[in-house]
């Protein structure tokens, strides 16, 4: 049986790499993507109840898993956090930015 999976993607304003990276996943049969930002004036500022939903969380910088643990200990409780390391330096859509993001997730996603 093929796995469902539902995956959260951080980054510091969810404008470009976090959005990019759910963007990914629409329509995948097998993962269900969404994102979020740790600053204040994010476009989606993430909240515990994200953290709930998702089975996986993926952030782009190590600052945004110390981020979440410091404000949302509770909730990331057995939750994996899995750090990136995608800086920020790539806009939206960014082929670049897409090629990186494949790259990286496909050490922890099978079916990407």
């Amino acid at each position: 049986m093929p796995e469902h999976r539902q995956l959260l993607f951080v980054c510091s304003q969810n404008k470009w790499r976090s959005l990019t990276a759910e963007h990914l996943f629409d329509g995948h049969p097998h993962y269900e993507a969404r994102s979020a930002g740790t600053e204040p004036g994010a476009r989606v500022r993430v909240t515990a109840g994200h953290l709930g939903w998702a089975e996986i969380i993926f952030v782009m910088e190590r600052r945004h898993a110390d981020r979440l643990r410091e404000k949302f200990a509770e909730a990331l409780q057995n939750k994996p956090i899995v750090v990136l390391r995608i800086p920020d330096k790539y806009p939206f859509g960014d082929s670049e930015l897409i090629a990186l993001l494949r790259q990286k997730l496909a050490a922890h996603l099978r079916l990407l």
